[in-house]
């Protein structure tokens, strides 16, 4: 079976954080310590892939790939996709579907944060369901804003809805969707909405059509951050800092992840904690060669 491949959806031109982002895209502020992409990019790495494809305005690329490198100093292979205009979430997988190769995918929004101890287990499950559609349900406060995820009597996903003016529950779709190689094809039917856009709602309704969708709940012990707004950029660079003061651990630290996954050795995590030496990064990094620590 061929390996699961990864997609962060790093484009589109942040408006709702104008005037920051008139000169720098939206995933390339930083949370805190790290640089906003560095989060989705643990999210795939915690799955266990490896093979990610990254997609930016034309514009922003360059700056991107002088962060981000090809990704082998974490063990990874990237591969670099434009996206010209910003069409839709489900654009994503006509632009990547060369790269996917008929293979299974994760594909993250360049904008989302998820943490929990038992991340990396429920990111992992999902990834063992090769022929069917995978999505999260978070319990939020507003769900009018988000997707909303309607059940039945037996708790089985009945719809997914759009911004719905009377939410059927409390549970938003985030932007972490695991898909099977059927994804592009499936995309390449959609017609655009009313806004214009290839919905990732309406990708998803053809999963659902078919009873081939699951939605796992991220319970209490979990955070998902969107970061599209003023007030929830400053909200998750406080709760990275929070997490990472009172514990003095890293989240979403691709170097810390790839030493614990065994991708690269001490010795390249050794040169990575001294080029950042002079920051908590780099002195966590070194911490964690001494003692040899995996991530939480």
């Amino acid at each position: 079976m061929t390996a699961r491949k990864g997609i962060i959806l790093a484009g589109g031109s942040g408006t709702r954080l104008y005037p920051i982002t008139m000169g720098v895209s939206k995933q390339l502020l930083p949370v805190y310590d790290k640089p906003m992409i560095y989060y989705p990019l643990s999210v795939l790495m915690l799955a266990g892939i490896r093979e990610i494809a990254i997609i930016t305005t034309p514009q922003d690329q360059d700056q991107f790939r002088r962060l981000l490198n090809d990704g082998s100093q974490w063990g990874l292979d990237f591969t670099w996709i434009e996206q010209p205009n910003p069409d839709g979430l489900a654009q994503a997988y006509l632009l990547a579907e060369d790269f996917l190769a008929g293979a299974a995918s994760a594909m993250v929004l360049g904008d989302n944060i998820f943490f929990g101890h038992s991340l990396p287990k429920m990111l992992r499950e999902a990834g063992e369901v090769a022929d069917r559609a995978t999505v999260f349900g978070y319990h939020v406060s507003d769900p009018e804003r988000y997707g909303v995820a309607s059940f039945d009597e037996n708790d089985k996903v009945r719809a997914i809805i759009e911004k719905p003016e009377v939410p059927p529950s409390n549970y938003a779709v985030t932007g972490l969707y695991f898909l099977d190689g059927t994804a592009p094809e499936r995309a390449a039917r959609l017609t655009p909405s009313d806004r214009g856009e290839l919905e990732i709602t309406s990708l998803l309704e053809s999963y659902l059509a078919e009873g081939r969708l699951d939605i796992r709940r991220m319970g209490r012990g979990y955070a998902w951050l969107d970061t599209g707004t003023h007030t929830s950029l400053l909200d998750a660079a406080n709760f990275v800092r929070t997490l990472q003061t009172r514990q003095g651990l890293q989240t979403g630290s691709p170097d810390e992840i790839a030493y614990a996954q065994g991708w690269i050795d001490a010795a390249r995590l050794a040169e990575t904690a001294h080029r950042f030496g002079k920051n908590d990064y780099g002195r966590q990094l070194m911490s964690l060669l001494r003692h040899n620590d995996g991530p939480a």
